[in-house]
């Protein structure tokens, strides 16, 4: 028999993908049979401990003669809770997120003194390299700003005179540049998104370095650069319940799973970034808006609770929405009874809604938050607490202030940055041991054939050898 001529590229991967199904699916009663914790997570869905941590806790239930007790959510930063760290804030009438970076990096609140002098550093690492932007962002637009970030922040790799040193000091001067230029990367990458494919202007605003994070967000992407002082001081809260959430979740593992093996720190904050761009991570705020759309278009009065919960009824069976039979914005691998992030958002959702228009938008998601645990228990028998997450809210603050779907999840990534660098910086201080868990392979012995002797099997890949010599 002769080696078949390939002609047709499609026809070949769609049967190399007939291939790839035929032999590589897994018996989902093998992962019982071997006792595998699918997701690192316990048959109670809980996490699989794996480390320890001086940076985060995040609490939602407590275990009770081996049962699993639910209980109201807090989210702790170095020992301090994020609703005193917000009350403080507010109490002042000053940002907290730089606050929170330094918190999260040293452990120790800081003094006056402490916080003026690192506002300036971050103030001196604001700006890009010398023709970064054209060089890296403008040269090859992405349809992705969370893609782009991701391969501008290993781009910087080329422009650090020490790039591989992961000495605590090294990666702390890494950790701090990278920090201060996430929102500049993520605002150039999107100018040049809306110039390269929705045919739009694109407007280039000098950072100003003596600006917060949320100032220099809303001054980059608005094209008149103006915003008010309680716009700024909302989105600041934004990043500040943002900005971490344990060594767990999976951005987070991510980063420290690939410090363990002592690469730079460039790739290890760009695999954050990667990890977190999934719909099932912090892509999720985009599905929530996505379903709210969908739910409005199919809905004739979305705030009408019977209506609403009908149609939720047919997401989950996945009649409708996206097909994936979720709920976007309910339910959270920890949180039980509250997330404390939604709840913070929430109170501030209201106020915003009001004043922006968006009360319908504000009823729909409250009708979701109270009807979606009864659809669930109801539909799927899921007889376990669940409440709304963070991204049940946080759309509908970043539409109340303007802000396009495009940067929702890249927000995300510029409040996480503060908790990755922190992580790595503990994993490299504290870790012996690169990350090395177990597959054990189910792959039943074969013998090898020569070349010659091999036949092809018609039932799997017939579709690329050619009619005459099937």
């Amino acid at each position: 028999m002769q080696t078949p001529v390939f002609s047709d590229r499609d026809n070949v991967l769609q049967a190399l993908t007939k291939k790839f199904s035929a032999y590589n699916r897994i018996n989902p009663s093998d992962y019982g049979r071997f006792n595998v914790k699918r997701g690192l997570r316990n048959s109670d869905g809980t996490g699989v401990m794996v480390g320890l941590t001086r940076i985060c806790s995040v609490e939602g239930y407590y275990i009770d003669d081996g049962e699993r007790i639910p209980k109201d959510g807090r989210l702790i930063y170095r020992g301090v809770d994020l609703n005193d760290l917000v009350k403080g804030c507010r109490a002042e009438d000053r940002f907290g997120y730089e606050e929170l970076i330094y918190l999260l990096l040293f452990g120790i609140l800081p003094t006056q003194a402490e916080m003026d002098a690192f506002n300036d550093l971050l103030s001196q690492n604001r700006e890009l390299p010398f023709d970064f932007v054209e060089d890296v962002i403008m040269r090859a637009p992405s349809p992705d700003i969370m893609n782009k970030m991701g391969s501008s922040v290993n781009a910087l790799y080329a422009y650090d005179d020490n790039p591989d040193d992961i000495s605590p000091e090294n990666v702390l001067r890494q950790s701090i540049m990278l920090i201060s230029r996430l929102p500049a990367i993520m605002s150039y990458a999107y100018q040049v998104k809306r110039r390269y494919f929705y045919k739009k202007s694109m407007y280039i605003h000098q950072i100003k370095p003596d600006q917060k994070t949320a100032e220099i967000i809303l001054h980059s992407i608005r094209s008149d650069k103006k915003f008010t002082d309680e716009e700024a001081k909302v989105l600041d809260l934004m990043l500040m319940i943002h900005a971490d959430h344990g060594g767990g979740n999976n951005s987070t593992f991510s980063t420290r799973c690939v410090s363990s093996t002592g690469t730079d720190t460039y790739a290890a904050i760009a695999t954050g970034i990667g990890a977190l761009k999934g719909p099932r991570h912090g892509g999720a705020n985009i599905k929530v808006s996505q379903m709210l759309d969908d739910i409005k278009a199919n809905v004739s009065d979305p705030t009408d609770e019977d209506e609403v919960t009908a149609y939720l009824r047919r997401i989950v069976r996945k009649e409708a929405g996206d097909g994936s039979g979720l709920i976007y914005g309910m339910g959270h691998a920890v949180y039980t009874l509250s997330d404390p992030r939604a709840v913070l958002l929430k109170a501030n959702a209201a106020a915003l809604a009001e004043k922006r228009g968006l009360e319908r938008d504000w009823q729909l998601l409250n009708i979701i938050e109270k009807r979606a645990p009864e659809v669930f228990m109801q539909e799927k028998g899921v007889n376990k607490k669940i409440c709304a997450n963070v991204d049940l809210y946080s759309g509908l603050i970043y539409q109340a202030l303007a802000i396009p779907m495009d940067l929702y999840t890249p927000m995300f990534a510029i409040a996480r940055i503060a908790g990755w660098c922190a992580h790595r910086l503990e994993e490299i201080a504290n870790g012996s041991k690169i990350f090395r868990p177990a597959f054990k392979s189910i792959w039943l012995p074969q013998t090898y054939v020569p070349i010659s002797e091999r036949k092809t099997d018609p039932a799997v890949c017939e579709e690329y050898i050619p009619v005459d010599e099937r």
